[in-house]
C-alpha cells in the first residue's frame, strides 16, 4: 500500500516521534508500505513522520543492495569531520540546499525482527541516517541550511505550507 507523503507544513513533520513499544505485524506492515512508497517516488529514505506516523522508525535504500528498516535508532557516534552536500527531502519537493553533516556516523537500532543492529555509515548512507534520524526529532533539512539559503527558499516553503494546509 502506498502512503501519501506529508508536505512541509504538515503537523506530523513538527512533532517529536515516540518509541516503538512492540515490533509486531502492524509495525512490519507499516515499514513494508514505507519501503514501497519510498521506491515508488525514487527516494533514498523515508521516515514515519513523513507518512503521518509519529513513531521512531524509518527506511533507507541507498542502492547498496540493502533495504534498511530502522526502528528506535540511537546515534552512538558522529565524526568531528563535517562536509556540506546538497540535500533534498520528499516532504519538501523541489528544494535542494547544502547541509553540513558529519562525514561518519555510528548508529544502533532494531530491525523488523527485533534484532539489535549496530552499523556505521559514511557517504550517502551516513548522510541518510542523519537526515532520517532528524525527522524523528521534528528537524527538517531546511532547519540546518545557512540563513542566506533559508531566505532564498522562504517563498517556496511558504507556498508548500499553504498547499499543505489545504490537505
Amino acid at each position: 500500500m502506498l502512503y501519501d507523503i506529508k508536505i512541509y507544513g504538515a503537523d506530523s513533520l513538527r512533532n517529536i516521534s515516540t518509541p516503538v513499544e512492540e515490533i509486531n505485524n502492524e509495525i512490519r506492515e507499516i515499514l513494508e508500505n514505507m519501503v514501497e512508497t519510498m521506491h515508488e517516488v525514487k527516494g533514498v529514505g523515508l521516515a514515519a513522520p513523513q507518512v503521518g506516523i509519529n513513531k521512531r522508525m524509518f527506511v533507507i535504500d541507498v542502492g547498496d543492495g540493502v533495504v534498511r528498516k530502522v526502528i528506535n535508532p540511537e546515534i552512538l557516534e558522529l565524526s568531528d569531520e563535517v562536509e556540506t552536500c546538497e540535500e533534498g527531502c520528499l516532504s519538501i519537493p523541489g528544494v535542494y540546499k547544502g547541509v553540513k553533516r558529519s562525514t561518519h556516523v555510528k548508529i544502533k537500532y532494531q530491525n523488523e525482527k527485533g534484532e539489535e543492529i549496530i552499523e556505521e555509515g559514511d557517504g550517502l548512507l551516513g548522510r541518510a541516517f542523519q537526515h532520517e534520524y532528524d525527522h524523528l526529532d521534528a528537524i527538517l533539512f531546511v532547519d540546518k541550511v545557512s540563513p542566506i539559503a533559508k531566505r532564498m527558499i522562504s517563498k517556496k516553503l511558504q507556498l508548500l505550507k499553504k498547499e499543505s494546509s489545504k490537505n
